[in-house]
């Protein structure tokens, strides 16, 4: 992975995660001061805490994949400490599919007359559970990877010691 592409990464994970991070402050804000009167239909207060559950999930996602990119830049991708990463990947994916199923059952009620939104809320839920199969997908092949890896140094050690 060139510098170049490691640095536009970076640059868009930390722009995203200050982002995230604004947005969580404002909802939290927006909690405590109570200075926003539920006026709407829905309920703001569960939504809100939803909300900032959300993008919980998603920033640790950012982070893993920050450590995972510095991992690729030092040449240690292929190791068992990546798994760690992968794993927390996988499991944020996860909580953020439950976070939207919970969001999906919070509108459910204001859909009686028009539920196919909840069927389509139904169905992102699905392809983000989706996503996290997909990541689970390359776990296996970053597995192969490492054992393939721990394979060639026990051989190159063997070569070694013949020569």
């Amino acid at each position: 992975m060139g510098k170049l592409t490691v640095r536009a990464l970076r640059a868009v994970l930390v722009v995203v995660l200050a982002g995230t991070v604004f947005v969580q402050a404002l909802m939290l804000w927006a909690l405590i001061s109570g200075n926003d009167p539920e006026a709407g239909s829905l309920p703001l207060t569960p939504l809100r805490v939803i909300t900032i559950l959300g993008i919980g999930t998603a920033q640790v996602a950012m982070v893993c994949v920050w450590r995972l990119v510095t991992m690729v830049r030092r040449g240690t991708v292929f190791s068992h400490a990546a798994f760690r990463y992968v794993d927390a990947i996988i499991g944020a994916i996860v909580a953020a599919a439950l976070v939207w199923f919970a969001v999906t059952a919070l509108n459910a009620p204001g859909q009686r007359d028009d539920p196919g939104v909840t069927l389509i809320m139904g169905g992102v839920g699905l392809a983000i559970l989706g996503v996290a199969l997909i990541v689970l997908v390359l776990r296996t092949l970053l597995a192969q990877a490492v054992a393939r890896d721990v394979e060639a140094a026990e051989m190159q050690a063997e070569l070694d010691e013949v020569i």
